[in-house]
């Protein structure tokens, strides 16, 4: 384990991104055990932070952690030191504060444990997947290869590569396939059945191309029918299991 932590992680670079990745997923699942357990009104756990009956919500606390953690690992000249390590981690813990309560911020009102407040934890999930897929040592639109062609014309080539994908994500997201959008990003035939594929009912694509009536919206309604909401079912059984269920559901 040891040999393969310097092999893949220290010797690639990556010594950084994978302590924000642990301490994200680490910081998020502490978060949501604590709500849980002071929603539940749990004697033996310490409660909410109220100094003055004023409510702090832990995004505060992930603001100054993330500034903490940021400013330090700019600060950090040397990637693989220890201090480099520890600023990551402490800026995943604020990442992880923060995005716990996006929908909060996202609507200014306590929409925690409501079926809005499920859009923090749809956030935490894309920021995981996105964050492992760079872990893996996959990047944006294939960066990593554009910066290393030294040609001008294989440079154009691979740039031109890129604008197609980088569409061919715009099209998938705009058809309301946003984890199909986002993957495509990294991996470019995902993109590309993304956007040959039908529109989700809704979605921006799907109001102004699908008109109402039409063929296209009907088999359109029938997929989401047949495969997403199965998807989606399981999707938020997983979400309750890890996040705590809403108080209200939609």
């Amino acid at each position: 384990m040891g040999a393969w932590f310097t092999r893949e992680i220290a010797d690639t670079g990556r010594l950084r991104l994978f302590c924000f990745f642990v301490a994200f997923i680490a910081g998020f699942l502490f978060i949501r055990f604590s709500v849980r357990m002071i929603r539940r009104r749990v004697r033996w756990w310490p409660g909410n932070v109220a100094p003055g009956g004023r409510h702090i919500h832990h995004v505060v606390f992930g603001l100054v952690f993330m500034c903490v953690g940021g400013i330090g690992g700019l600060a950090v000249t040397d990637d693989s030191s220890g201090w480099a390590a520890a600023a990551a981690a402490l800026f995943g813990v604020g990442m992880a504060l923060v995005l716990d309560e996006f929908a909060l911020v996202f609507h200014l009102k306590d929409v925690y444990w409501t079926e809005q407040g499920r859009l923090s934890v749809e956030v935490v999930f894309v920021t995981v997947a996105l964050c492992g897929l760079l872990l893996l040592g996959l990047r944006p639109l294939g960066a990593d290869a554009f910066a290393s062609s030294g040609d001008a014309g294989g440079g154009w080539g691979i740039a031109a590569v890129l604008l197609i994908d980088l569409g061919l994500a715009v099209v998938a997201l705009l058809k309301g396939k946003t984890w199909t959008g986002l993957l495509g990003l990294f991996i470019g035939i995902v993109a590309l059945v993304g956007a040959i594929r039908l529109a989700r009912p809704g979605s921006p694509w799907a109001r102004r191309r699908y008109k109402p009536g039409s063929r296209k919206e009907r088999r359109a309604l029938a997929r989401e029918r047949r495969y997403r909401r199965p998807v989606q079912r399981l999707a938020t059984a997983v979400g309750d299991l890890i996040a705590g269920r809403p108080s209200i559901r939609g």
